[in-house]
């Protein structure tokens, strides 16, 4: 792929080493005059003129105790800070998902949702909001011990939570998932597939979950068997991007097809071969970026925003 995936460019060094270990080094990072913080929560990353506000951390009465060190930027210490901690006894929604997902829509003054940060706000911006949201989803869902069930307590400024019974410490996960596009032996077509949850005439590349002891190439094979029935060749790899809903890794490839017809069972609600000009239509559609949510007007396909690694991976192949 050419260029940054959306998500992506954080420009911080984010000092996952021994410095976190250092107590009083963290100390010193919290009371630096130059501590600012981004502000996070249910509807969405706080923002302003296009960009994260960054908070100096002194202004920030609430939560200034609570708040985690994404790291160092070229201005100093910076922090995240949950506006929106979770009740004790209720399951956390994701740090400022929006959408009609069962998740929070943005209805705050300067908030930014986060699939919306994806496209309005610059490069750097989007992929410190998708490591900051990232951080806190992580730590509103694991706020007890895995191992013990006992309450756990934050540690190196916000990287592992340690639980003081049994003294089981856990660090933030990340799933990795596989995104692929199958392209037929001539290579004038792709298979796309859709989810009965979208609108109608979206379409995108095939996605699953890596198993546990599977590799990406079997986790590729695998996927596209149980959503298409189709045999693929080897996957070459393209590219990657986080996608912090809550906490996920796409991997994208682009994968031969290597025989097999498209069987559909109850992965999805449809999967087809798609021509290179109907593709190549759907994606000079000037849809503004619009959401999953949303469609551009016309009857044709409608490829996934521009923000989604699977719109990278079609936008690659039709550029040969």
């Amino acid at each position: 792929m050419t260029g940054p995936n959306a998500l992506t460019g954080a420009e911080i060094d984010r000092a996952e080493d021994h410095r976190r270990r250092d107590a009083d080094w963290l100390a010193a990072q919290r009371a630096d005059p130059r501590a600012r913080a981004v502000v996070l929560g249910d509807a969405g990353v706080r923002a302003r003129d296009g960009a994260i506000e960054r908070v100096p951390l002194d202004a920030l009465d609430a939560g200034r105790e609570d708040a985690l060190l994404l790291g160092l930027d070229a201005r100093g210490p910076l922090f995240v800070v949950d506006e929106d901690p979770p009740r004790p006894g209720r399951r956390a929604p994701l740090v400022g998902a929006g959408g009609p997902r069962g998740e929070p829509a943005p209805d705050a003054p300067d908030r930014v949702g986060l699939r919306t940060a994806a496209q309005v706000l610059p490069q750097a911006d989007g992929g410190l909001v998708a490591y900051a949201a990232g951080l806190l989803n992580w730590h509103r869902n694991h706020r007890h011990c895995a191992v013990c069930g006992a309450p756990t307590t934050v540690g190196e400024g916000g990287i592992l939570r340690a639980c003081g019974a049994c003294g089981t410490t856990h660090h933030p996960r990340t799933d990795p998932v596989v995104i692929m596009l199958v392209v037929d032996e001539e290579g004038d077509r792709v298979l796309l597939g859709r989810q009965e949850t979208w609108p109608a005439r979206r379409y995108s590349a095939l996605a699953g979950f890596v198993s546990p002891g599977e590799s990406l190439e079997e986790a590729v094979a695998r996927e596209v068997r149980e959503e298409a029935g189709v045999r693929v060749g080897a996957p070459r790899y393209a590219g990657s991007q986080p996608w912090p809903f809550p906490a996920s890794l796409m991997i994208g490839f682009l994968v031969p097809w290597d025989g097999g017809e498209i069987r559909v069972e109850d992965e999805l609600e449809d999967a087809r071969w798609f021509e290179r000009d109907d593709v190549a239509a759907a994606a000079a559609v000037d849809d503004g970026d619009t959401s999953w949510e949303q469609l551009p007007p016309g009857d044709g396909l409608v490829l996934p925003p521009r923000s989604a690694i699977a719109r990278r991976l079609v936008e690659d192949w039709l550029a040969g």
